[in-house]
């Protein structure tokens, strides 16, 4: 059975014309829709096979990209964010959320939006070196200031404590958390998957196919989120690592990521056929532009690993001070005992040799 005409026509005008759907509501659906449509060409523009014009000045700046898969979920990750601290605050003015920790997220989104959306992606399929550029943001930038913006505890903070109790606390206690969370596994996850993406065919295919592209950087976002997990220790985990553990975990990363970026840049011929075969007629050659990757890799990855080791030193200093004081502090009332028995003591013997001619 059908509505007459009429009706369907004022039903559709009311669904319509509905609170749902005005001015600002139909602007922001538009606003989607050109952003989805953008991105979708960008990424069809950018694995088309032919290469860019090579960068200039000013023009560079603008290639920015709109995909959709990128930049929803970022929005969402930090609007998310900021209304579940604007929440803990409101319930616990005396104990506010860190603003440091606001700010470690925040770049953190942001560095990924730089690395995904900026300039840097819109040559990636054509310079290695651009490439890499990308997986070091997403790997030792973008992954360990998340970390330190303390998602997990911000959400155990936020949640319900039936939410928390019957959801989140089974989540982190369950059999899968504890063995990909421990310290050796994400060791080797991290160290793992960044050999595996750039010697293995999984490097090409992310050339040739833009959804394994995305894959790939999901992966390295992925593994380096759990390797910083338990180095940051900002959250709780199931595997807690005091701070000389974490210095190992931390510097034992270190040198195997430089010997990756050695052996990129060392390597005489082109490790990707993708790269080689490019009609690229700009840049540097393609054996320049992979040592430059490899540099980048080698480089990069000791000065963050070294200013990481150093944070966790500094920490691991700054926990041996607050239990010395705190020690001092239990230690207070037994010294101050001990010195007032002392002190009675040693009046007693003054009086004693004060007293004893006197009485003879």
């Amino acid at each position: 059975m059908t509505l007459p005409t009429s009706r369907w026509a004022a039903r559709r005008r009311k669904v319509i014309a509905g609170p749902v759907a005005g001015p600002g509501v139909r602007l922001a659906a538009a606003g989607i829709v050109t952003l989805a449509w953008l991105g979708l060409a960008e990424a069809v523009a950018a694995h088309s096979g032919s290469p860019p014009p090579p960068p200039t000045l000013p023009g560079v700046l603008f290639l920015w990209s709109f995909d959709p898969t990128v930049v929803l979920p970022l929005a969402l990750a930090a609007c998310g964010y900021l209304w579940a601290v604007r929440s803990v605050d409101a319930a616990h003015p005396n104990n506010r959320v860190p603003r440091g920790r606001i700010v470690a997220w925040l770049l953190g989104l942001a560095v990924i939006e730089l690395a995904l959306q900026s300039p840097i992606e819109a040559y990636d399929t054509t310079l290695f070196s651009d490439h890499m550029v990308q997986h070091v943001l997403l790997t030792i930038v973008a992954a360990p200031l998340l970390a330190l913006g303390a998602p997990i505890t911000l959400l155990l903070r936020f949640a319900r404590p039936e939410t928390r109790r019957r959801w989140i606390l089974p989540v982190l206690h369950s059999r899968v958390t504890r063995v990909i969370s421990f310290p050796v596994v994400t060791w080797i996850l991290f160290a793992g998957y960044m050999w595996l993406a750039h010697f293995s065919p999984l490097f090409e295919w992310s050339l040739e196919n833009p959804l394994v592209h995305q894959a790939e950087h999901a992966g390295f976002l992925a593994t380096a989120l759990l390797f910083w997990w338990p180095a940051v220790a900002a959250d709780p985990s199931p595997w807690r690592m005091r701070h000389p553990t974490r210095l190992v975990y931390t510097f034992l990363q270190m040198p195997q990521n430089t010997f990756l970026g050695l052996t990129i840049y060392s390597a005489t011929v082109p490790l990707y056929p993708y790269y080689a075969n490019l009609a690229r007629s700009w840049g540097p050659s393609v054996l320049d532009d992979q040592q430059i990757a490899g540099g980048i890799m080698w480089i990069s990855g000791d000065v963050v690993f070294m200013a990481a080791i150093m944070l966790i030193l500094r920490g691991l200093l700054r926990n041996e001070e607050r239990t010395a004081r705190a020690n001092d502090a239990r230690a207070a009332p037994q010294l101050a005992a001990i010195r007032e028995r002392e002190a009675r003591l040693a009046e007693r013997l003054a009086g004693e040799r004060g007293g004893g001619p006197g009485a003879r």
